[in-house]
């Protein structure tokens, strides 16, 4: 009897580990790989080939960033020089080039601490990503008309950011290790290369998945510090220590999130406190151009704004939109306590920073760099993912062409106001469609596509398999099984109450 509970045992164990074939689960996956001769067979030799799932998908990666370069071609080539309007009817707008001179590093000045010439008086980007962009003018030839050095600042951004993006694909392939293919969705989304080299968010994203690849593999301070530098250079990833308080708070590990915190708190202020200390007033510009700006493109707020007889002054915004978002937190806190099993932790992270896109002031069309990643690991279906980037292609063309109509004086070419709202639609509806998504797979893991494939919480670390120590209201309730008869494989598991009683 030993003997065969102990074979049994190994079973399984060889079982769990096996890889998730997404063209085996995945319809819309399966009908895909019909381009490439159709799904994996149960015959095929895994593992036993140089073309590992992590080298494939970051080839793939770099092509479509390539391609994302190729389509920025007509502005490279002259329409980010010549015409108003060119580069926004060509939708191959890139901030790079016209900051390259705007910003003063094509003089020479130090990002902060020198003052700058026009209306913007100093760099309004965090730190770090004011090194990326400084080290950049380091590599760019001084020599040239400020035409040529301007080709040359974008074509240097562009091959450190292809970087980032190689390191996003990487991270989140590593992240869920029995699923490495739902990569590709980072990889082959087209919103992702047509917005890659618009801005520098890249490094943000890729200290971002570099973080949470660190905390799925239980590293919580190395999960910190790539935190605290993702946040040094855009303001959206602090949004992820919410999330995980609540999930340690449920668990009980508070430990490693305490090592969270602190080494996010000292690696963001290792990168600013030098730049706070000497040069405050440079460094606060970020954060009083973020305050002082009015409603802006891409969000629900500039619908109101321009259906609006008498709109919103800013500070009104600013305080509805902060309420908006602290509801939403409050929300995503209770939704934590509240499901019969516990949350993935890249769920929440989706749906927290989701919110913060939803609710803000501004959507810039690179925005959707933050989310990739993020759906990739909380919602890895292709049919969800593809409708979702159906929405932002839309968006991304919405935006130029009306950039274009209001740019084009009286022939009025691209798309009027009325247009770009239902642009601004698309994309709001996209992104709650895939909330919706991810909030039914909370409360219902067994249509969550990892949880059904026997995984319980693969980027969580140390919440991975932890049992609940403090919950709330229905996850109170005794374990119980629900499997529907459309789906296959075994039941999956409500409700995980640990030994300790703290339910509530």
């Amino acid at each position: 009897m030993c003997g065969m509970a102990s074979a049994e045992s190994t079973q399984a164990s060889v079982h769990e580990r096996e890889p998730v074939r997404p063209t085996k689960e995945d319809e819309v996956a399966a009908a895909g790989s019909e381009l490439i001769g159709g799904p994996l067979g149960r015959r095929a030799l895994l593992g036993s080939s140089w073309w590992t799932p992590v080298r494939v998908i970051a080839l793939v990666a770099i092509g479509m960033f390539a391609l994302g370069l190729v389509q920025k071609a007509p502005c490279y080539n002259g329409a980010w020089f010549f015409g108003a309007s060119s580069q926004y009817t060509h939708a191959c707008y890139s901030d790079i080039p016209h900051l390259y001179q705007g910003r003063g590093f094509a003089d020479g000045l130090v990002p902060y601490f020198d003052r700058l010439p026009g209306d913007m008086q100093y760099l309004e980007y965090p730190v770090l990503t004011g090194v990326f962009m400084e080290v950049a003018s380091w590599l760019t030839p001084g020599s040239g008309t400020i035409q040529d050095q301007e080709q040359w600042y974008w074509m240097v951004n562009a091959g450190m950011l292809m970087v980032c993006a190689a390191v996003i694909v990487v991270c989140v392939t590593r992240t869920h290790a029995r699923r490495p293919w739902d990569g590709l969705l980072v990889a082959l989304a087209p919103a992702a290369a047509l917005t890659a080299t618009i801005n520098w968010d890249l490094l943000a994203v890729a200290l971002t998945a570099a973080a949470m690849l660190m905390w799925s593999r239980g590293r919580s301070l190395a999960f910190g510090v790539l935190l605290g530098l993702a946040t040094a250079a855009k303001l959206y990833p602090f949004l992820l220590l919410g999330p995980l308080m609540v999930l340690c708070w449920r668990t009980g590990r508070w430990r490693s999130f305490g090592k969270a915190l602190g080494g996010a708190i000292v690696a963001w202020v290792v990168v600013n406190g030098p730049v706070m200390l000497f040069a405050f007033e440079g460094w606060s510009k970020f954060y009083t151009f973020s305050q002082e700006r009015g409603v802006d493109f891409g969000s629900f707020w500039l619908i109101m704004a321009q259906n609006s007889d008498d709109p919103l002054s800013t500070d009104t915004v600013n305080t509805l939109a902060t309420l908006l978002m602290l509801v939403c937190c409050a929300a995503v806190a209770a939704l934590a306590l509240i499901a019969p099993r516990r949350p993935r932790f890249a769920q929440l992270a989706f749906l927290i920073v989701a919110a913060f896109i939803l609710t803000n002031k501004v959507y810039s069309p690179q925005y959707v760099l933050w989310l990739v990643p993020l759906v990739a690991l909380a919602r890895p279906k292709w049919r969800d993912f593809l409708i979702w980037q159906a929405c932002e292609v839309a968006y991304f063309l919405g935006i130029w062409l009306y950039l274009a109509y209001t740019t084009s004086g009286d022939a009025h070419k691209g798309l009027p106001t009325d247009g770009y709202h239902w642009a601004i639609a698309l994309h709001l509806l996209g992104t709650l469609y895939l909330c919706v998504m991810v909030v039914r797979d909370i409360f219902m893991p067994d249509r969550d596509p990892v949880r059904r494939s026997g995984d319980d919480d693969p980027s969580g670390g140390v919440l991975d398999g932890a049992e609940d120590v403090f919950v709330l209201g229905p996850a109170a309730r005794p374990r119980q099984h629900v499997a529907h008869a459309r789906f296959d494989g075994p039941p999956v598991e409500w409700g995980r109450p640990g030994p300790t009683g703290g339910s509530l």
